[in-house]
This record gives structure tokens, sequence and C-alpha cells, in this order.
């Protein structure tokens, strides 16, 4: 029987990136989107590892950290984009194992599977760390002239370790839920849900960065902060600002 890792992640693109760094891995992936759904599977079979946002519908991924690790029994590594040294303290203090920062490399999601396997078979690495990606060579990036194709080229081989085939496969798949935000953003717009705007923003900004979109990925990060604020007229700006740049995305298949 394959070792099984469980994912929870409600963001449907990172999702996909994950099964997709982790598709020539001999596991069992079990993908789940809220904690309560993560909590069914650890009781239902045998889990190797735990990968889990903080950013979650309805629990925290705080809660599923703080109940994994004071039993020590099942390593949890947490995937964020806000691995501050504060929040790394934190939760180094309540026992996660692994603390990934968003976005996160091909390389480091495998070796951190790798490594829970290797520790589950012989209890070795019990201290948690955080893993970083190292930014290509200048030598491997287009001329400056073309700053976009240089951004691309830097996301390719910093988080889909130089592979263009696989950024060019996630990022085809990555279009069509560019359409689906774009409703669900004018959605709680309009409806002024600050809450699902915020973590509709935060999961942009991730995947635009990981896509090399920095200028987008960078209005997706002043969107979140104005969702959190609740201020209405920045948001609705910044929407229109990103909504723009998901729909050119959406409309073209070339960068």
């Amino acid at each position: 029987m394959k070792p099984r890792v469980v994912l929870v992640e409600d963001d449907a693109s990172i999702t996909r990136f994950v099964c997709m760094a982790l598709e020539d891995l001999d596991i069992e992936l079990l993908t789940c989107t809220t904690v309560q759904e993560a909590r069914a599977a650890l009781a239902a079979q045998t889990i190797a590892l735990v990968i889990t946002d903080l950013m979650l519908p309805g629990e925290p991924g705080l809660n599923l950290v703080q109940e994994l690790g004071s039993e020590q029994k099942i390593p949890v590594a947490v995937l964020s984009a806000g691995l501050t040294p504060e929040r790394c303290e934190e939760l180094t203090a309540l026992g996660a194992w692994r603390l990934l920062s968003k976005p996160v490399s091909v390389v480091a999601l495998q070796g951190c599977v790798q490594d829970a396997l290797q520790r589950s078979n012989t209890n070795l690495d019990t201290s948690p760390s955080t893993l970083t990606t190292t930014a290509p060579s200048a030598a491997l990036l287009p001329e400056a002239s073309n700053p976009q194709a240089q951004a691309i080229a830097t996301a390719i081989a910093t988080h889909f370790a130089g592979n263009a085939a696989l950024f060019h496969a996630y990022k085809a798949r990555c279009l069509p839920q560019f359409v689906r935000d774009i409703a669900a953003g004018d959605t709680a717009l309009t409806q002024q849900d600050w809450p699902a705007l915020q973590r509709l923003a935060h999961s942009l900004r991730t995947v635009l960065l990981t896509l090399g979109y920095n200028p987008a990925s960078q209005t997706a990060k002043q969107l979140e902060n104005a969702a959190q604020a609740h201020d209405s007229a920045a948001s609705g700006a910044l929407w229109q600002t990103l909504r723009t740049h998901l729909q050119n995305f959406s409309n073209t298949t070339t960068a």
C-alpha cells in the first residue's frame, strides 16, 4: 500500500500545483479543502504526512497544526504565504514539523514528502525547518529588455526546477480557474464579503507569483490587505485592476 499524504488547501490552482509536483512520487495524495475533511481522513486511515495551508474556510489550519503537533505522531507541514519570523516561531512552538513558504517549489515539495517518509521509517529529522528556494543564475535568464519573459524564466527555474513543460502544463490548467475566480471576486465585492475577497486575493497572490505574473501578484497582495481592512473604495479599484489581469491571462495561451 502506498504511503498516504493529506493536502489541506482550499485553492484549486494551488492544489493542482501540488498534485502535479508530487505525481511522480510513489504516494497516494488525498486532497481536502477544510480542517474538518482532514480530520475525517486522519480518522479513517494511516497518514504519513499532512500538508496544510493556514487560511482556510471555517476553521484555520492553525488548529490542525496544534492538534497534530501536540500528538507528535503525524508530521505536519505548513504551506503558507504568511511565514513571518513571528509566525514561524509560533508554528514551531505548536509542533509544526516543516514550514514551506508560498510560492513553493517542486523541489521543496518533493523533498518535504521524501523526508517525511524517511522520518516515518527511521524516526529521524524531528526538528522543524523552513525551506526556501534559490534564485536561478542570471546566465539562465532572458535579456532584461523583456522583463515578463525574464520573470517567467525565473518562475520556471525557481518553482518548477527548470521544467518548462511542467510550467506550461500548470499554466494551462490555471487559465480556466481564472474565469471562475473572476466570477467569485465579482460576487464577493458586490456582497462586500470581505473574508471571501481576502481569501481569493491571498490565493491569487501565490498562484500569480508562481506563474511569474509579478505585477498582478503585487496587486493581489494589495487587494488582500484592503479586503482585510474592509476598505470598499480601495478594494473595488484593486479588484478591477486584478480582474483585467485575469481576463487577459484567460484570453491567451501565451505569456
